[in-house]
């Protein structure tokens, strides 16, 4: 009975995005911890399948347990090798083992299978996950990432130098690189297996997906900042940033479930980090205004998601699911959109990543641009132009990440900044300035016309847009290259407070006589 109750409680941390399948497995201290992997593992690929079993048995209300728990223990029943307890939970479904089975036969007659397995969509039945690399983060709190590459080469692995190209990371056998993007970020063949690691048990080495360090990595907070972690359980972006402060400065850490900020408490103590200041608390009702945030000027906001972008949370949606998932995921929209609103209130907050480790363009794209369209005074910073994917158009700033482009998790990563008002004014000059002074048809006009219709780091100013069909306008507006030189677009004039950000031009007659002026002088002087 431990097996399905410990392996129905995974299931449902995995699903609260609490850690990876694997994490939460080993560190349960369950006495077979490959039986409760596998278990896990296959149960969650079965997922759906399972579900409409379930529900067209209606075991649930005569059995009177949990969703979880009940896939698992019908998982064994029908699909596995059978029940592996004795007890009450078997002679429970014992009674019921007919019609469950009834219900899988009827399943495969309608897809006209034979086989469970054909049950599964291709791409469940590819074992994708385990072909994702083993990506081990040094914790430089604790370490230097040479020293943990001589390490690992006296422990027999073999170092074959930096990462230059994607191919580099499909590796075999004890070989392992550096991250070709991460330079904290060690890369290892896709079964290797450090949980029992004495650098993983002392904190020296943490076990996250790429993706998922990318969050922090990407906000970049300097030395003696003060940051803060809005929805940080279990703790490795937290972490993350207290080693890239160098564990100085102030890091606030929030998160509502108690249980969840004691199991990060504990990690963070094996990573090293001084610099935490952690509460039990909602972040949306944490005040902005509150005086031990004046000084907060960096923000990580990874809020609740679907998940959808985790392989092991990967499944079919069966057609009773469908309903009920799109409005699961308009309430996670919805949330995250306030969690957003929310965090950009901190009156001195300059930059915010926003990331979720989700494919949905709901919780992704659709997010930003409505928090962008509220929020004008920020706007979205270009990364890592050399990252193989991008956030779906016209938000191609952002980053998505997923396993055939990224060799990762499915992920989404946004950096939101502030403008001030001297840049906004900086930008407003620089647009106009060019214009003035050349004409659109030589080469090098063209040009600085189009550097003026971008900000510093490749941003268009232009005024705040009312729907996400207005950004796609925009988009298609944006000046195009032709032989003539750039097609121009009419821009307003941007105030900043109630003075105007653009100056006048001086008019033609005003310039030849300035010219004429400057040459009657040179005269004069020979």
């Amino acid at each position: 009975m431990a097996l399905y109750a410990k392996a129905a409680e995974i299931l449902e941390k995995v699903e609260m995005k609490q850690a990876t399948v694997k994490t939460l497995v080993y560190d349960s201290k369950f006495q077979n911890i490959k039986q409760l992997f596998a278990l896990v593992c296959e149960t969650q690929k079965f997922s759906s399948i399972l579900q409409e079993i379930i529900e067209s048995t209606k075991i649930l209300k005569q059995t009177k347990i949990k969703m979880n728990l009940a896939k698992v223990l019908v998982y064994d029943l029908v699909i596995g090798k059978g029940l592996k307890c004795g007890g009450a939970w078997k002679v429970l479904m014992m009674k019921h083992r007919s019609r469950l089975q009834a219900a899988l036969a009827r399943m495969k007659i309608k897809q006209k299978v034979s086989r469970n397995q054909d049950l599964l969509s291709s791409s469940l039945q590819q074992p994708e996950g385990d072909q994702l690399p083993r990506y081990v983060r040094v914790n430089t709190l604790k370490t230097t990432v040479e020293d943990a590459i001589d390490y690992f080469k006296r422990e027999g692995f073999s170092y074959l130098g930096q990462a230059y190209r994607l191919d580099d990371l499909n590796l075999k056998g004890k070989s392992f690189v550096g991250d070709l993007h991460l330079s904290d970020l060690l890369v290892f063949s896709p079964k290797t297996d450090f949980h029992d690691h004495n650098l993983y048990k002392a904190g020296h080495i943490i076990l996250q997906d790429k993706a998922s360090c990318l969050p922090a990595y990407l906000l970049n907070p300097p030395t003696g900042s003060h940051v803060l972690d809005a929805c940080a359980a279990p703790g490795n972006k937290t972490s993350h940033l207290a080693a890239i402060m160098k564990n100085k400065g102030r890091l606030f850490a929030f998160d509502l479930d108690a249980k969840r900020l004691s199991t990060m408490s504990t990690l963070l103590l094996r990573a090293g980090v001084t610099c935490q200041q952690l509460a039990n608390q909602d972040f949306l009702k944490v005040d902005p205004d509150g005086p031990q945030y004046k000084d907060v000027e960096y923000i990580l906001l990874d809020p609740s998601c679907s998940g959808s972008g985790m392989v092991c949370l990967r499944d079919e949606t069966s057609p009773s699911q469908k309903e009920q998932d799109k409005r699961r995921l308009q309430a996670l929209a919805a949330f995250q959109l306030h969690c957003l609103n929310h965090a950009l209130r901190f009156p001195r907050l300059q930059r915010l990543v926003y990331s979720t480790c989700s494919i949905h363009t709901e919780e992704n794209e659709q997010v930003v641009a409505a928090c962008l369209l509220q929020n004008p005074g920020f706007r979205l910073v270009p990364l890592l132009q050399q990252w193989p994917e991008r956030g779906l158009a016209p938000l191609t700033k952002c980053l998505r990440a997923s396993t055939t482009k990224t060799l990762t998790h499915g992920f989404f990563v946004a950096l939101l900044e502030r403008h001030t008002a001297q840049r906004l004014e900086e930008q407003a000059s620089e647009t106009l300035n060019p214009v003035a002074e050349m004409s659109p048809s030589s080469p090098s006009a063209s040009k600085d016309i189009h550097e003026a219709d971008v900000t510093e780091g490749g941003d268009e100013v232009q005024e705040p847009m009312s729907t996400t069909k207005d950004m796609d306008m925009a988009e298609e507006a944006k000046p195009t290259e032709t032989s003539g030189g750039v097609k121009k677009r009419r821009r307003k004039k941007k105030k900043v407070g109630d003075k105007e950000a653009l100056k006048p031009k001086a008019t033609e007659e005003q310039t030849n006589t300035s010219g004429r002026a400057k040459k009657k002088k040179n005269a004069k002087v020979e």
